[in-house]
């Protein structure tokens, strides 16, 4: 397993439509990377599926940008 680089900080969550707003710091992610989503509460991995700039689809996104991206919570 590759290591794990932070590319990014989850700035918000939508719990009603469960999306995570992610500010990207380093590195870029792509549409079928796995993240690994760790917080105060949340410690969980996730395929990206799809990933949004202002409700317009992306492929890919890089530092300095921040994203959309539909999540499963894991409990």
């Amino acid at each position: 397993m590759a290591e794990e680089m932070q590319v990014g900080k989850v700035t918000h969550y939508f719990t009603k439509i469960g999306v995570a707003v992610i500010e990207v710091t380093g590195g870029s992610i792509k549409i079928g990377d796995e993240l690994h989503i760790k917080g105060h509460t949340s410690d969980f991995r996730q395929k990206v599926s799809s990933m949004q700039i202002e409700q317009d689809k992306i492929e890919m996104a890089e530092p300095g940008q921040s994203i959309g991206m539909k999540v499963k919570l894991a409990y």
